[in-house]
């Protein structure tokens, strides 16, 4: 099974500097203060999975996913988000199977679209999207659980609850 083990951004919404997330095994909760950019870290995820619709990345076009500035900072020109993966079992789909580290990154680049990387070398979109598929995640993975699908989880009834969490868990059949 791949293992999710680094995140990392660079002009990706909130987060001008480069900016770097270990993450560990098992279930792992983003928890801080409003406005301190939790939700970007996970849209950031989903975007790198291959998100296509900007409006589900709470924006109105893709270039809104770059930092856009502040008072205080000037706008970037490109935003990019890298997440490393291990491959201890040699899981990964053909033809990253013997490759032990996996990093995917995707990029863009203001006004000129984006693009994705495995490990350096461009890749298509679907490249991308299919080998998080084989691995039975994805942008819209119940594993990924986002801002108001929390509020959802607390409210639903205990079948509901139960449904939602063996979907993230991979277990439901």
């Amino acid at each position: 099974m791949l293992q999710f083990t680094k995140l990392r951004l660079s002009g990706f919404k909130s987060f001008a500097d480069n900016t770097e997330v270990d993450i560990m095994n098992g279930l792992n909760g983003i928890v801080g203060p409003n406005g301190c950019g939790k939700s970007n870290l996970v849209e950031a995820m989903r975007w790198l999975m291959g998100e296509t619709s900007a409006k589900s990345l709470r924006g109105g076009e893709m270039d809104d996913v770059i930092f856009a500035g502040t008072g205080k900072r000037s706008s970037r020109n490109f935003a990019e988000v890298v997440l490393t993966l291990k491959n201890p079992d040699k899981t990964a789909p053909e033809p990253f199977r013997e490759m032990e580290t996996i990093e995917v990154s995707r990029r863009i680049d203001r006004g000129m679209g984006s693009d994705y990387r495995i490990n350096g070398k461009v890749v298509r979109a679907g490249d991308v999207q299919l080998l998080f598929a084989d691995s039975s995640t994805g942008a819209n993975s119940p594993a990924i659980v986002s801002q108001g699908r929390v509020t959802a989880l607390i409210q639903a009834k205990p079948v509901e609850r139960r449904r939602v969490l063996e979907d993230a868990a991979a277990i439901s059949g």
